[in-house]
């Protein structure tokens, strides 16, 4: 072997012929089985807090609803009296103002029999 060969074999690390004298270290990082099982926990925390919120906002909107919907029947009520009441006073103009309340002859009192 001469002095330039072995120079060369030692700059290269022994490595063989058709090989590369590089390595590369596999760097990735994986999670233990502690890191995972807490990592999930937090989720599933997370995803009920999400969960939690999603219904208690339903409910209100419920109980919303609900109160919408007593003052909606009790107007309608309301509604339903007023055009009771409103008939009611319109139908004496109407008696009083028509043709054959018109055409009718007043009768003068008469007297009362007594028995």
């Amino acid at each position: 072997m001469t002095y330039s060969s072995s120079v060369s074999m030692s700059r290269r690390g022994y490595a063989r012929r058709n090989q590369n004298g590089v390595s590369f270290s596999n760097t990735v990082k994986t999670l233990g089985p502690v890191s995972n099982t807490i990592i999930l926990i937090v989720l599933a925390c997370l995803i009920g807090l999400l969960y939690l919120t999603q219904v208690t906002k339903t409910n209100s909107y419920g109980y919303t609803i609900n109160g919408l919907q007593t003052q909606q029947s009790e107007l309608q009520s309301q509604k339903a009296d007023l055009e009771v009441a409103a008939a009611r006073l319109q139908s004496l103009d109407r008696v009083a103002a028509s043709d054959v309340a018109k055409n009718l002859v007043s009768v003068a009192p008469s007297g009362t029999i007594k028995q």
